[in-house]
C-alpha cells in the first residue's frame, strides 16, 4: 500500500476518533441547544423544546434506574410531582429564593426515592413495579386530596418564573423569555446527562450492571445491593425532582392531574422507545415522543393513531429502541463505505 493510502487511512480514522470523541458530542450538543431557539422562532415551537428539555431530565433519570440498576420503577411521576411542589411551596408560602427552593426541592424528591427504596429494595421484578406504581397513586391522592397545602384540584396560579440571572459585564438574563428559559432548562438537562454519564462511566456503572444481571453473584462480590439500589433510586428520583422544579414555573400552574400515574408511562415509554442501558438513547426518546404528536397535529385525530402505531412498531421490531436503528444504519454506512473504498 502506497504511502498516500497510509496517510488517507490515518486522516479518516482520526476524523472517526474525533467525531466518537466524547469531548466533541458535548460541544455539539450546547451548539445544538444554542441553535434552535434561532430556527424555531414561534412561542409555538419554544415551548415544545422547553417540554423537551423537561422530558429528557425525566428519561434519563429513569434510565438510570431502570437501564442500568434493572430496577422497574413506576413512581417517577410521584418524583417529579414532589419536586414541582415542594419548590412551589418553598418559594410561594415561605418566600424562599428560587434557587435555594430547586436545591430543596430536588434534595426532597430524592429522599423520597430512597424512602421508597427502603421498602423496594427487597423486592424485583412486577413486584417492585407494582409497589412503586402504589407509591405513585398514594402521592396523588395527597397532591389532590391535602387541599390546605396544595389547593388540591384548584391548583396553584401565578407561579413567578426563576429570577433573572446578572452575568459580570453582560446584561440580566430574565427567564419571562421562552428562549433564555430553553437554554436554563436544556443546560441543566445537559449537566445531569454528564453527571450520570460520569457515575456511568466510573465503578458505579460497573456495581449497577453487575446487580442488574445478577444480584446473587454481585453478593457474592462483596457489593451490598440494597445500599446501591437505594442510591440509584434516590439519584434517579433527585433528576425527576430537578425537572419537576422547573416545570412549575413553566406552566404557571400546578394542578395534581399533571402527574397523574399515567405520566409515569409516558416515562416509560420514552426509555423503551429510545433503548434502555443507553442513556443518550432515552433522551432521543424523550424528543421523538414529545415532538411527533406536534408534528402530526395538523392530520388532526388520526395523529393519535399514527402515534400509537410508531410507538407499537418501535417496540416490536426494534426491541433495542431508537439506538438499536442507529446502529444498525451506522454498519452499513461503514459496510458501503468500506465497499466503495475498495
Amino acid at each position: 500500500m502506497s504511502e498516500t493510502s497510509h496517510g488517507a487511512d490515518r486522516r479518516r480514522l482520526s476524523g472517526h476518533s474525533i467525531v466518537r470523541s466524547r469531548h466533541f458530542r458535548y460541544l455539539l450538543a450546547a451548539a445544538v441547544i444554542g441553535l434552535l431557539p434561532l430556527v424555531f422562532t414561534t412561542s409555538y415551537w419554544r415551548t415544545n423544546l422547553i417540554l423537551c428539555a423537561i422530558n429528557v431530565m425525566l428519561a434519563i433519570g429513569l434510565d438510570f434506574v431502570l437501564g442500568y440498576a434493572g430496577q422497574l420503577n413506576l413512581g417517577q411521576s410521584a418524583f417529579y410531582g414532589i419536586g414541582a411542589y415542594a419548590s412551589t411551596l418553598l418559594v410561594t408560602k415561605l418566600g424562599i429564593p428560587f434557587w435555594a427552593a430547586f436545591a430543596l426541592g430536588t434534595v426532597m424528591a430524592g429522599a423520597a426515592g430512597a424512602l421508597l427504596s427502603l421498602f423496594a429494595v427487597r423486592l424485583r421484578g412486577h413486584y417492585l413495579a407494582i409497589a412503586s406504581l402504589g407509591f405513585a397513586v398514594i402521592t396523588y391522592q395527597i397532591l389532590l386530596n391535602w387541599i390546605s397545602l396544595t389547593q388540591g384540584p384548584l391548583g396553584i396560579y401565578a407561579i413567578p418564573p426563576p429570577p433573572p440571572i446578572a452575568l459580570p459585564w453582560l446584561p440580566r438574563i430574565p427567564f419571562t423569555n421562552l428562549a433564555n428559559f430553553f437554554y436554563l432548562t436544556a443546560s441543566l438537562a445537559l449537566i445531569v446527562y454528564f453527571l450520570l454519564d460520569q457515575m456511568l462511566r466510573s465503578p458505579i456503572g460497573e456495581t449497577l450492571a453487575a446487580i442488574r444481571e445478577d444480584e446473587i453473584s454481585a453478593a457474592s462480590l462483596g457489593i451490598n445491593a440494597p445500599k446501591w439500589k437505594a442510591f440509584a433510586f434516590a439519584a434517579s428520583s433527585a433528576v425527576a425532582g430537578a425537572a419537576g422544579c422547573f416545570y412549575a414555573p413553566f406552566v404557571g400552574t400546578l394542578v395534581p392531574d399533571a402527574f397523574f400515574v399515567t405520566e409515569s408511562f409516558a416515562i416509560l415509554a420514552m426509555v423503551i422507545v429510545g433503548g434502555m442501558g443507553t442513556l443518550i438513547g432515552p433522551a432521543f426518546g424523550a424528543i421523538f415522543i414529545t415532538l411527533l404528536p406536534e408534528v402530526l397535529r395538523s392530520i388532526g385525530d388520526l395523529r393519535l393513531i399514527l402515534y400509537g402505531a410508531s410507538v407499537t412498531l418501535v417496540v416490536l421490531f426494534m426491541p433495542g429502541g431508537i439506538m438499536q436503528a442507529w446502529r444498525l444504519v451506522r454498519q452499513r454506512l461503514f459496510f458501503f463505505a468500506e465497499e466503495s473504498a475498495t
